[in-house]
């Protein structure tokens, strides 16, 4: 059975070209028996109104309408059947819409139901964001999705989707909405020669995202020519850009390109463009409009047919008014807050990348040692990544799975008495206030407020990882990791007993 998006606009009475109604929805964020299935909706209200509606196996009652799962792709539903696992009932549990947007699950099975991760009852009310669990067989999470994800760019282009739950050709994981929305943004970009502005919080996936506009491009013949702007010396800065002649500076010196020679036909990504000074972001306005440029120790005017992919986690506000207007696009990365049925997939995507390169991990965390297959993981675990308010994203995503890995005693994966799950969902944090002057070196209560986030809960691995990644160099850290002042790193490195190494060492940034 398959709904389209036509069948959803008669819901709301025509086939005009409006968006699909939203409607609370159950996401099946972790499975035993049937983990092919993580990341199926069972949309509440699409089909049977406000009544309630029976979640089971195959059979049961029948004088209530029973939950359809689906696959949700843009534009089509993939109706997937019933769930399948032999110890769930047939008549598993009854979902209630109530109002203010909450549902009142009763379990009717012998199967035990908890919700928020509290002991067992027979009826329970849960809100969007809540999680509850089929004792050690199913894992639920509460959403609200449009009825019909909208058919975009990115379908239209694509002869065939990719396997439901896996990484499509872009290496873009997720079956959300908002990943839906952020392949379209990067087809279409993709199909624009303008210059492009990638804006997200560190570890959301800014080289993935310029890698796929590169990739999907008419330019995707040519390599791409990638380079950390925070890396580039202030003094060396058009020798990096433009290149110089033959013998110059000094004789002997060979000739060079510069970052903007070498992409000539292709695309230059520039991370962290932010982090160069507004006077050398300057430089690159003459070539942005008209691709001239001068290597230094030339007189020649040469010109280059490139396309520059600027990615920062800074505000817009922290580039140069007229550098920031010839970046004619832009696309907004969503961070994991925003995506999170999405995180069982990813956190699957990242165990199969490390398994894939170590067989001893493969052997003892995948279903028959196959890095291809399917990780074991703990609905609690499930539970805990889901409601982490993440900092740095997919990076701390990354390095909470490598905690459990190393804390594991057995072939399942499970960090709880770690990192407890919250089993709700807490609203959104608030905008981080500009912050007229820095936080003193003592006062680590008023940056965490100040910075939006207990500067304590960051673990000390994804600090290590940050200071390693940036060389030492402490301002591009403090900033990346949301803090409020580079004090507040230097107490935490020396709370964590952390190493800071590298050309950055002890100069502060």
């Amino acid at each position: 059975m398959e709904t389209t998006l036509t069948a959803a606009r008669t819901l709301i009475g025509g086939a005009s070209p409006v968006a699909a109604p939203i409607v609370p929805a159950l996401c099946l964020v972790w499975s035993r028996a049937e983990p092919g299935r993580v990341g199926e909706v069972c949309l509440l209200g699409a089909t049977a109104g406000e009544g309630p509606i029976v979640v089971g196996r195959a059979g049961g009652r029948r004088d209530l309408p029973r939950a359809e799962w689906v696959q949700q792709r843009p534009g089509r539903n993939f109706n997937s059947g019933p769930l399948a696992a032999p110890r769930i009932s047939r008549d598993q549990f009854l979902v209630e819409r109530l109002h203010d947007d909450r549902q009142a699950i009763t379990n009717l099975g012998k199967l035990p139901l908890s919700v928020r991760g509290q002991p067992p009852r027979g009826r329970e009310e849960v809100r969007v964001g809540d999680l509850f669990e089929l004792e050690g067989e199913a894992l639920f999470l509460v959403i609200t999705r449009p009825i019909v994800l909208p058919p975009g760019e990115a379908s239209v282009g694509d002869a065939a989707l990719h396997p439901f739950g896996e990484a499509d050709r872009d290496g873009i994981v997720g079956e959300s909405p908002a990943a839906y929305e952020l392949r379209d943004h990067v087809a279409f970009v993709a199909a624009r020669s303008v210059h492009v502005l990638i804006r997200g919080e560190s570890g959301t996936g800014k080289e993935l995202i310029a890698q796929a506009v590169h990739r999907r491009s008419d330019r995707r013949d040519r390599a791409i020519v990638a380079r950390n702007a925070a890396t580039i010396p202030e003094a060396l800065v058009d020798a990096e850009l433009f290149g110089h002649a033959k013998n110059f500076p000094n004789p002997g010196m060979p000739e060079r390109a510069g970052l903007i020679g070498e992409a000539d036909g292709s695309t230059l990504f520039l991370d962290e463009f932010a982090e160069l000074p507004p006077a050398l972001q300057a430089h690159l306005l003459r070539v942005m409009d008209q691709g001239e440029y001068q290597r230094l120790g030339e007189s020649r005017a040469r010109r280059s047919n490139f396309r520059l992919i600027a990615a920062t986690n800074r505000p817009e506000s922290a580039l140069k008014h007229d550098v920031l207007a010839r970046l004619q696009i832009r696309i907004e990365l969503p961070g994991l807050d925003e995506r999170r049925e999405d995180v069982p997939l990813i956190a699957r995507q990242i165990l199969r990348r490390i398994a894939a390169r170590d067989p001893d991990l493969a052997r003892r965390f995948f279903v028959g040692g196959d890095p291809r297959g399917l990780p074991n993981l703990t609905p609690a675990l499930v539970a805990a990544l889901i409601t982490h308010p993440y900092a740095t994203h997919v990076r701390e995503l990354e390095s909470l799975l490598w905690r459990a890995m190393t804390r594991a005693r057995a072939a399942v994966l499970d960090l709880t008495d770690e990192l407890p799950a919250s089993w709700s969902i807490a609203p959104p944090r608030p905008p981080t206030p500009v912050v007229a002057a820095p936080a003193s070196e003592g006062d680590d209560a008023a940056a965490a407020e100040v910075g939006g986030i207990d500067p304590m809960s960051i673990p000390a691995e994804v600090i290590q990882a940050c200071l390693d990644r940036h060389e030492g160099r402490q301002e591009p850290v403090w900033r990346e990791l949301g803090l409020s002042s580079r004090h507040v790193l230097t107490r935490l490195v020396r709370k964590h007993g952390l190493n800071v190494r590298g050309r950055g060492s002890g100069s502060g940034g």
